[in-house]
Order: C-alpha cells, then structure tokens, then sequence
C-alpha cells in the first residue's frame, strides 16, 4: 500500500482509481432520510477490535473549539477529519472493513493526523441515547489518553442500529477491553454523562460542518467528492484519495 508521502506525482494514477469506483458507492447514515438512517449493514458488532490509531510520539488531544478530537502527530503534513455517528452501521463498515484500516497506518506512519467531530442525530431519527451516551464515553477515553483504543473497541463491537445497545453497562463492558482504561472517574463519567456538553455541542459541529451523513471524510478542508465515496470502503484506494486532495 503506498503512503501519502509517495503520492507526489500520481494524481492520474488516483483519479482512475476513483473512477473505477464509481457506481460502488456504499450509502452513508444521512441526517436528512429516515431511510438513509436506518439502512446500511450494521452486523452484530462481534467481530475482532481494529488496530488502534496510536503511534510513536502520537497525541490525542482536544482543539480549541472544543468540539474536535485530534489524534496523531502534530507534525503531520496531512489531516483528515472524520465525521462519524457511533450507531451508524456505515462508520462501522468503514472503520472495520473499509479504508478506516488505512488510515490508522496513515496516522501511525505520522504522515496523517486524525481529527474526528462525532455527531449524535441517529438518537433523534431512531430513538435512544446510544449515540449521546458512546460520544461522552468516548470524550472519557480521551481525558484518559485511550480515545483511539476505545474507538477502535466501540465501532467493532458496535451494536445493533435500531437496538439503541450502547448503555452505560455496554459501555463500561467494553472499555474493560482497554488496558487501563477503567477506573472510579472514568466510570463515573459515563454513568452521568459528565461530557454531555460536549456531546451538544459536537452535534452543533456537526450541523454547522455542511456535511449532510456519516461517514464523511474531509482532507486539508477539501470534502472526499461524492464520486470518490466509494474509496471509504477500499483500503488501497483511500490513501491515493488522501494523497490526492492534499496536493490539490
């Protein structure tokens, strides 16, 4: 698999890449059909846990805006942010089978850094509070230094789109899969959903962001054209992706 730092040069090479892909195109969790929210293929989430998005001198920190989970080097010469709600099977798909492999060994190589903004609409489209209570979960992680790990844990082990199955219960079952994840504060903080602004406010993000589903992909603020979607689901086509879009 090529990196991005090998890229210079190759954008033909990329654009029939993605013009194979057209007519592939796996339809996303979008926030404006009922349908759209409920389709996809969500599994059972019993499947193995994906490589976490850690590497040598790696962070994983919070911006500014305090919205935006940012993970990987500083120096990255790339970023991709990430838009994913932690019930739609589609983000799933694209975490465990699709490029979503890719791009942890982009972001471990150092060559990328991550951020993600997690939206939360399916709650309101199918009922529940899986999404709200997954994303508070997951900005507990952070405060652990484990944002990645559980990420990676959550999406494998994703429940049931319509079952809303990320309880508190679920959530601290999971998390004990991450070494040194639990503890008195972390488990406090998602069984009171501490970082419930933090949710609200990531789904305003979200809203405010133009992007319309999940999963969506932007790299340097340039949004992955909806004729290249089909490349979120392909581990060899999304990093020429990348490449691409950061020269353009």
């Amino acid at each position: 698999m090529r990196g991005v730092r090998g890229l210079r040069g190759s954008r033909g090479i990329v654009i029939t890449a993605a013009a194979v892909l057209v007519g592939t195109l796996a339809t996303g969790c979008d926030k404006g059909s009922d349908d759209a929210a409920r389709g996809g293929d969500g599994g059972n989430g019993t499947g193995p846990a994906a490589t976490a998005s850690r590497a040598p001198g790696a962070t994983e920190t919070l911006a500014a805006d305090g919205t935006t989970v940012r993970v990987g080097s500083a120096s990255a010469k790339t970023v991709v942010q990430v838009y994913e709600d932690l019930r739609c099977p589609v983000c799933k798909k694209f975490e465990t089978e699709g490029g979503g492999e890719a791009l942890r060994e982009l972001v471990r190589s150092g060559q990328v850094r991550v951020e993600y903004t997690l939206a939360s609409f399916l709650d309101a489209r199918l009922g529940g509070q899986g999404s709200k209570k997954a994303a508070n979960a997951l900005r507990a992680a952070l405060e652990a230094g484990r944002f990645a790990e559980y990420h990676a844990v959550l999406f494998a082990h994703q429940p049931e789109e319509s079952v809303d199955g990320f309880t508190d219960a679920y959530l601290l079952e999971l998390a004990s899969r991450v070494k040194g994840l639990r503890g008195a504060d972390f488990d406090r903080a998602v069984k009171d959903l501490k970082y419930g602004d933090y949710v609200a406010a990531s789904e305003r993000a979200f809203d405010t962001s133009g992007v319309t589903g999940t999963p969506t992909l932007k790299v340097d603020g340039k949004a992955v054209p909806a004729s290249m979607n089909g490349s979120l689901f392909d581990k060899e086509a999304l990093p020429l992706v990348i490449g691409a879009l950061s020269q353009s």
